[in-house]
């Protein structure tokens, strides 16, 4: 899995064709989609209009909440893909755990079976804690290949990060650049900009990349979606790296995987 991939939502079906479509020609491999955000088949086409062979894409979908469950998740697999118009994915995540739902583990299992049946290369999880990933290797005996969290230098996510390297579970971030936290705005990113030469949104995608934290930054913006792809030319030092994780906020500053609700 590249660790640089181009995320579509909020994207509608259009702007996610064109934005998929630009993003093949300026060199991402990466996509990432989900029932949820609406435009899989959007992404689908520009899959297709870029006439790069299949087997150099990797593209992920997500479980919505409304299809957990055993049967129903079968279901929405074939459904993301017809709509995709592919014939397997690479990576399949369940979105969020619903643990009030308490569906996730008999959603997980038929993604095993479907895997097994290859139409899922690489089965996963979004913004599961390191409690629900636990779970899930305790009634399955098989840990998910990535989980996708929220992640950003404000919301650092350490304890997380650490568990997953621990039982070689690959950390890909969500928002990368950050939400209401602007930290593209923080004066250590600015300054770090002005130094390497580079953008802001570069310098928080290369404390990531850096890390080993894959990312899947938005964009519909041609140049910006070239910039966030070029983070291999400059490189932070340690005392860098430092800095700007010290604008972490916690994980309390996180969306809590516990309580929230997504169908």
């Amino acid at each position: 899995m590249p660790l640089v991939g181009l995320g579509t939502s909020p994207m509608g079906d259009d702007d996610a064709a064109t934005a998929v479509a630009s993003a093949i020609e300026v060199g991402y491999r990466l996509f990432d989609t989900a029932a949820r955000y609406g435009n899989e088949k959007g992404v689908g086409q520009g899959l297709r209009a870029a006439g790069v062979p299949r087997e150099e894409l990797f593209v992920t979908s997500k479980l919505r909440g409304a299809q957990q469950g055993y049967a129903s998740t079968r279901t929405a697999v074939e459904e993301s893909l017809d709509r995709l118009g592919l014939d397997y994915l690479d990576l399949y995540l369940i979105h969020w755990p619903l643990p009030l739902r308490d569906l996730y583990v008999e959603s997980y299992r038929a993604m095993l079976e479907l895997a097994a049946e290859g139409l899922i290369r690489s089965v996963g999880v979004s913004n599961f804690l390191p409690a629900h990933i636990e779970r899930l290797d305790r009634e399955t005996r098989t840990l998910p290949a990535v989980n996708q969290i929220q992640l950003s230098p404000a919301l650092c996510r350490i304890d997380s990060r650490d568990y997953h390297d621990a039982n070689g579970i690959i950390t890909q971030g969500w928002s990368p650049l950050g939400q209401d936290e602007k930290v593209p705005e923080a004066p250590i990113v600015t300054t770090l900009a002005d130094k390497h030469g580079v953008t802001p949104a570069q310098i928080i995608l290369r404390w990531a990349v850096q890390q080993g934290i894959s990312v899947v930054p938005k964009s519909a913006q041609r140049e910006r979606q070239a910039t966030n792809l070029d983070l291999f030319s400059f490189e932070l030092n340690a005392a860098e790296i430092a800095a700007l994780t010290a604008l972490d906020l916690g994980d309390e500053a996180a969306v809590d995987p516990e309580l929230h609700e997504e169908f």
